[in-house]
């Protein structure tokens, strides 16, 4: 009896647990066009969840309002249950949301460990003047930063091009590079903008393996990919945007059976008589 009560008395976890990143709601015109309609859901602690849908469908601009690049017009954008508000990109990445772009975007004059040790800017707290004047505690700071930039070089696969000029790595090596540089920043939530983009098969599936363990190391992903494949392969969820609304939200099993999400990406669907 005595343990029944005290189960009763527990309380239910779902009421305080609040998503890491949610979208509530979100919309976004441009002028008369309305790019995105409303659109909700979440990513929570240790999932990798896909964002898909047709050319033109609103994933960037859903994928630029998470990240702070620009302001919805409509709706929120929650961390950890608290609005962001139309936050900066720079604001965004100190509350832990960090995003890469579909272009591959890295310093090309810096070598592969410089790119990474520009990520960890955020986490400087040593004060200029310390910097300035070399002190012991600067210099310890520098050291513990430029070993957690090697281990971010180290979990995309490229350790060994710390000291190579990024402008004179191979495509692939640099889009790795784009993503070690963003999790230098230790996000909390890490936004991926097509990341498989001009990659050979056995590129994406090293991809795949650096997706799949970010969760690991407490990143929690949103992934923007027009390569079904992956995005089979490495997501928990998958929300399908088409002409800026949510379409579909579930496994990867429910969204390719779905026939909404067939008929957005094939025109429709011919069921066998």
């Amino acid at each position: 009896m005595v343990e029944e009560q005290a189960v009763a008395k527990r309380p239910a976890a779902s009421v305080a647990h609040a998503p890491l990143l949610r979208a509530e709601a979100i919309s976004r015109r441009f002028g008369g066009v309305q790019a995105l309609r409303d659109v909700s859901f979440d990513v929570d602690v240790g999932e990798v969840v896909g964002l898909i849908g047709p050319n033109g469908s609103g994933k960037s601009t859903c994928v630029n309002l998470l990240s702070g690049t620009i302001a919805p017009t409509g709706g929120q954008v929650l961390m950890a249950g608290e609005a962001l508000g139309g936050a900066r990109i720079e604001q965004a990445v100190a509350r832990g949301v960090v995003r890469t772009f579909q272009a591959t975007q890295v310093f090309a004059e810096f070598t592969a460990l410089d790119n990474a040790l520009v990520g960890c800017h955020t986490l400087y707290r040593s004060r200029p003047t310390a910097a300035a004047l070399r002190s012991a505690g600067s210099r310890r700071e520098e050291e513990a930063l430029r070993e957690h930039a090697l281990d971010c070089l180290a979990f995309v696969g490229i350790a060994d091009r710390a000291s190579v000029v990024a402008g004179t790595m191979s495509a692939a090596e640099q889009r790795l590079l784009m993503i070690a540089v963003a999790l230098a920043a230790r996000p909390k939530v890490l936004l991926l903008d097509e990341p498989a983009a001009g990659m050979v098969a056995a590129e994406r599936r090293a991809l795949a393996d650096v997706i799949r363990a970010m969760p690991g190391r407490g990143t929690a992903v949103l992934v923007i990919e027009h390569h079904m494949g992956l995005i089979m392969q490495v997501c928990d969820r998958i929300v399908v945007l088409n002409f800026g609304q949510k379409i579909a939200e579930g496994a990867p099993a429910q969204i390719r059976a779905d026939d909404a999400v067939v008929e957005a990406y094939l025109g429709t669907r011919h069921d066998d008589a």
